[in-house]
C-alpha cells in the first residue's frame, strides 16, 4: 500500500527529467539569488575584503560541495519529494521528519523571499524611468516605499512570475527559463563590471576586493564565511534534494556538483567586482549593511554617466536572481503536494502560490504599515528569516550530513563517485561538515559568538 496516495501521480511527473545542461542551469539559478548579490558583498566588506573571499572558497569546498552532492544524491535515489527523500533512499520512517523540515523551511523562506524580490522589480521600473534618481533622499525613498502598501503590490507579481514558470513544469518550465535567463544574467554581470571597474578611483575597490590582509580575520568572519558557504548553494532548504530527483542516472553528480559550486562562485566573485569599485569610487562605504543595495547604491548611479541606464540594468540582474531562487523554492512544496495529497501540479502551484502570497502581507507590514507586527523588537519579516535561515537551513543540513555519513548504506552507489574520491567525500561528511555546519548553526542562533 503506497504511503502518500499521491505516489503514482509524483511518479508519473517525475518521468519528466531535466537535461543535463538543463539541470545545471536550474541549480546554478537557484544558488545564484539575491545572497551572493545583497548579502555577500556587505559581509565581505564587514570583514575586510579579500581575505574573507578566499576564506570563503576554502569554506566553499570544505562544506558547501560535500553537502551540496549529499543532497543531489539522496534526491535522485529517493526519487520523490523532499519530504520522503531520506525514506526512500533507504532511511527509517523518522527520516521522513527531516523531510518535512526541508519542505517547511522553502515554504517560509519564499513567503519573505518574495517581498525583497518585488522590491527589486520596483527599483528597476523606477530606475529606468528616471524616477529612482529624481529626489536625493535615498534613505528616505526606500524606508517610504517598504512602509506603504505598493510592495504588496509587487510581491504579488513576484510570486505571479514564479508560479508562471513552475506551473509549465520542470523541463517545459524550469529548465527553460533557467536557460534563458542565467546566460543572460551572466551578460549583466560582465557589463556592469566593465562599467564598474572603469569608474574613476575604482581601483581601490578593486584591491579591497582582491588584495587579501589576513590580519582582519578572526573567528568571527570564519563563522560568518562558513555559514555564507553553506546558504550561497541553497543547501538544507530541500532544492536540491527535489531538483536532485529530475535528474537523469546519467548524469555525473559529481561533476554536477563541481559545475554549481564554480557557477555559485564566479557569480560572488563578479558581483565583488561591481559593489566595491562603484563604492569605492563613490567614496561609499562597502560594510552598509542590506541598505548598501538600495540606499547607497542608488547615490553611486545617480552621480554616474548613464546612471538610470546602468541602474536599471543592476536592478534587473537583482530581479532575475531573485526569480531564479523564488522558482526553485516554490518548486519544493509544490512536489512534496502532488506527492502527498494527489494534487496536479496545476493546483499545487496556484494554491500555494495564493497561500504563500497571503503569508507575505503580514511579514511586508511589519517593515512600517503596521509596526505592531513586531515582537521583542524585531519585525515579523526579521524572525521569519531568522527562524528559517538561521536555524531551519544549519540543522536540515547537519542533519544531511548525519544521513549520508553515518545512515545511508547507499551512499557509494548514489554518488557515483571512484573509490578514491569517495572515500573522501565520506571523510568529509562524517569528521569535517557535520562539526563545521554545527558550528554554523550554534552561530547563526546567537548561541555563539565571539
Amino acid at each position: 500500500m503506497n504511503q502518500f496516495k499521491g505516489e503514482k501521480n509524483l511518479l508519473s511527473e517525475k518521468k519528466e527529467r531535466f537535461s543535463s545542461a538543463g539541470f545545471i542551469f536550474a541549480a546554478i539559478g537557484s544558488s545564484v539569488g539575491l545572497g551572493n548579490m545583497w548579502k555577500f558583498p556587505y559581509i565581505t566588506g564587514e570583514n575586510g575584503g579579500a581575505a574573507f573571499f578566499l576564506l570563503f572558497i576554502v569554506c566553499l569546498v570544505l562544506i558547501g560541495l560535500p553537502v551540496l552532492l549529499a543532497e543531489l544524491a539522496i534526491g535522485r535515489s529517493g526519487r520523490g519529494s523532499a519530504a520522503t527523500a531520506f525514506v526512500r533512499a533507504g532511511g527509517g520512517k523518522n527520516w521522513m521528519a527531516v523531510g518535512f523540515l526541508q519542505v517547511l523551511a522553502p515554504f517560509l523562506i519564499l513567503s519573505f523571499y518574495i517581498i525583497v524580490a518585488g522590491w527589486t522589480l520596483n527599483y528597476a521600473m523606477i530606475a529606468f524611468n528616471g524616477q529612482l534618481f529624481s529626489s536625493s533622499n535615498y534613505a528616505g525613498e526606500f524606508n517610504s516605499f517598504i512602509s506603504g502598501p505598493m510592495p504588496i503590490v509587487w510581491q504579488g507579481i513576484a510570486i505571479l512570475i514564479t508560479a508562471g514558470v513552475v506551473i509549465l513544469g520542470v523541463s517545459g518550465g524550469i529548465e527553460k527559463f533557467n536557460k534563458v535567463l542565467i546566460p543572460g544574467l551572466v551578460v549583466l554581470l560582465i557589463v556592469l563590471m566593465i562599467r564598474a571597474v572603469t569608474l574613476p578611483g575604482a581601483n581601490e575597490g578593486v584591491a579591497f576586493f582582491l588584495k587579501p590582509d589576513f590580519s582582519v580575520l578572526n573567528a568571527e568572519s570564519a563563522l560568518v564565511a562558513l555559514g555564507h558557504a553553506f546558504f550561497s548553494l541553497s543547501l538544507g532548504m530541500g532544492i536540491l534534494l527535489t531538483y536532485g530527483s529530475y535528474v537523469d542516472k546519467k548524469q555525473s553528480l559529481g561533476t554536477a556538483a563541481l559545475a554549481v559550486g564554480a557557477g555559485d562562485l564566479l557569480y560572488a566573485f563578479i558581483a565583488g567586482l561591481i559593489i566595491f569599485p562603484t563604492t569605492f569610487s563613490f567614496g561609499i562605504a562597502p560594510d552598509q549593511g542590506p541598505s548598501l543595495i538600495f540606499i547607497a547604491l542608488p547615490a553611486a548611479f545617480s552621480a554616474m554617466p548613464f546612471g538610470a541606464f546602468f541602474g536599471g540594468l543592476f536592478f534587473i540582474l537583482l530581479a532575475i536572481a531573485a526569480l531564479t531562487s523564488a522558482v526553485s523554492l516554490l518548486e519544493v512544496p509544490v512536489s512534496f503536494a502532488m506527492e502527498r495529497w494527489n494534487w496536479s501540479r496545476k493546483r499545487s502551484v496556484w494554491i500555494l502560490s495564493l497561500v504563500c502570497f497571503l503569508l507575505s502581507i503580514p511579514s511586508a507590514m511589519s517593515l512600517g504599515m503596521v509596526p505592531e507586527l513586531s515582537f521583542g523588537g524585531k519585525a515579523l519579516f526579521d524572525w521569519v528569516d531568522f527562524v528559517t535561515s538561521n536555524i531551519m537551513l544549519p540543522l536540515g543540513g547537519l542533519l544531511v550530513t548525519i544521513f549520508a555519513g553515518y545512515f545511508w548504506k547507499g551512499a557509494a552507489e548514489a554518488a557515483g563517485l571512484k573509490a578514491g574520491w569517495f572515500r573522501v567525500w565520506l571523510f568529509m561528511l562524517r569528521y569535517v561538515a557535520p562539526i563545521l555546519v554545527f558550528l554554523v548553526l550554534l552561530h547563526t542562533s546567537g548561541i555563539l559568538s565571539f
